[in-house]
């Protein structure tokens, strides 16, 4: 039997990480190693036991999930993370998962089977996100009118694995160029871009197709 998925669960309310419990168990290639209930317990549970995912709650005490996600992954590749919520209408939000690094975001009513899927999807390298969500971020990323912009090739190269959803470091060790570099690209496309963070110029690289 192939080795199971290594599964931290972060959320400040009891009841719902024993929800998730459950649906963890019955999961069969799942395993629950760890859980927190803030983004700071969630910052050392992860740093000690190394799971391959981590579904951290979005809005809690100390320091929320948003919070925890970047400080995550500032130190590893290894985890990918889940972004869950309760708030079903909220596009910053979904924004803000994403900008910081989050692989996945779900809502807390998800299935069984839509979180085995996403599961799934996120520890090959895919990302994940509900239908509700993707509406929101297009939503939330809009634009109007298409952008007259050229990107270089080295340009070109970052964006196709931004869009892919490859963080900084991962982008960087695809590239074999220093995270440094990676970020002065990602800068430089936001600006021909006009916009400010890299949710906002992957949705609109995707609407209008400029790569």
């Amino acid at each position: 039997m192939s080795e199971k998925i290594r599964v931290v669960l972060v959320d400040d309310h009891d009841v719902v990480r024993q929800g998730f419990k459950y649906f963890i168990d019955a999961i069969e290639e799942l395993e629950l190693v760890g859980e927190a209930s803030n983004g700071q317990e969630a910052i050392k549970v992860v740093h000690d036991l190394k799971p391959d995912i981590v579904l951290m709650d979005m809005m809690m005490p100390k320091m929320n999930g948003i919070e925890a996600t970047k400080a995550i992954l500032e130190y590893t590749n290894h985890t990918k993370i889940i972004a869950l919520t309760s708030f079903v209408d909220d596009e910053k939000l979904v924004k803000d998962a994403l900008e910081a690094g989050a692989s996945g975001y779900f809502f807390k009513n998800v299935s069984v089977d839509e979180l085995a899927n996403a599961v799934r999807k996120i520890h090959n390298g895919e990302m994940a996100l509900a239908s509700d969500a993707t509406r929101l971020l297009v939503k939330a990323n809009s634009a109007p009118q298409e952008p007259e912009v050229s990107f270089t090739e080295r340009e070109q190269d970052v964006i196709k694995l931004m869009v892919e959803g490859l963080n900084n470091r991962e982008i960087g060790e695809k590239l074999y160029i220093s995270r440094a570099t990676v970020k002065f690209h990602i800068s430089s496309v936001l600006s021909k871009l006009g916009v400010s963070s890299r949710t906002e110029a992957t949705a609109i690289i995707i609407q209008h197709n400029l790569i």
